[in-house]
């Protein structure tokens, strides 16, 4: 009885009796310090290797992604409660390109620079308006 032609990509794949199926393949477990971290996968005269994941090594590295991102959430926390509200709100232009400030509070007065004598006096600067 002869079997049908497969294509060569499937035929690669056939053990050497000829049925259809997953080639036989031997597994040669790779350990280290008593623990698994890979397998060597022989099949039809190829050798693979195939490393396996480490649990303890996945823990900790989604351990540290979510300290990283807590450290983070809380810096911007702690900057956004600490900003200062600006001195002034909006500033917007008007119709005819002046610049609008309403709603802004007074700025602080500046501190009197006068002398004593001055202050006592209540004398107030000359300013000639030309």
């Amino acid at each position: 009885m002869s079997r049908p032609a497969l294509p060569r990509w499937r035929a690669a794949r056939l053990p050497r009796n000829g049925t259809p199926g997953t080639p036989a393949a031997a597994l040669v477990p790779v350990t280290r310090a008593g623990r698994p971290v890979g397998v060597f996968v022989v099949s039809g005269g190829r050798v693979r290797y195939r490393r396996l994941a480490d649990p303890d090594r996945l823990v900790a590295a989604a351990t540290g992604a979510f300290a990283v991102a807590a450290l983070a959430a809380a810096v911007g926390v702690v900057a956004s409660a600490r900003r200062r509200p600006p001195a002034i709100r909006t500033v917007t232009m008007g119709p005819g390109g002046w610049v609008s400030l309403r709603g802004a509070p007074l700025p602080p007065l500046r501190p009197d620079r006068r002398p004593w004598w001055a202050r006592a006096l209540r004398a107030r600067r000359l300013v000639v308006d030309r």
